[in-house]
């Protein structure tokens, strides 16, 4: 009889785990700066006619989290095929990457930094698993 969890037990964890690390450790530096730039510009006041923004501020931070959630998940992709490559790819191994980002992004979030836009969430989630699968679509398509 074929064992039923043999497919998890033949994906390769400790290499995804690296990459889903080396990734929000990226996402996280860039956003770390991106908060710098946006304290710097809201000190020197050239973001002071932007309280027009108002009515469509939630609006724009969901899109905003989904889109950032969809380029961590190209990233691990990207990363994937280019610093990994002892790995081959398939809809499996894209699944357990998005589990391994998500624990990593829920570790992340256990450490007390403050950043900007990498914060775990449901946009976030979705964006990512967006991510994922449409960069690594030549790999669970065929």
């Amino acid at each position: 009889m074929r064992d039923p969890l043999w497919r998890l037990k033949s994906i390769p964890w400790v290499i995804l785990l690296q990459n889903a690390l080396l990734t929000v450790i990226i996402a996280t530096g860039l956003d770390l700066l991106l908060l710098q730039g946006l304290l710097g510009l809201s000190r020197t006041g050239l973001l002071a006619g932007s309280g027009r923004l108002f009515p469509l501020a939630g609006l724009l931070g969901l899109i905003l989290t989904v889109l950032v959630g969809a380029g961590i998940g190209a990233l691990a992709v990207i990363l994937l095929d280019r610093f990994f490559t002892q790995i081959l790819p398939d809809a499996a191994t894209l699944w357990a990457l998005v589990a391994c980002l998500v624990l990593m992004l829920w570790l992340k979030s256990i450490i007390p930094l403050s950043t900007f836009l990498v914060r775990f969430s449901y946009p976030l989630f979705v964006g990512l698993l967006l991510g994922v699968f449409v960069k690594g679509k030549r790999h669970w398509r065929y």
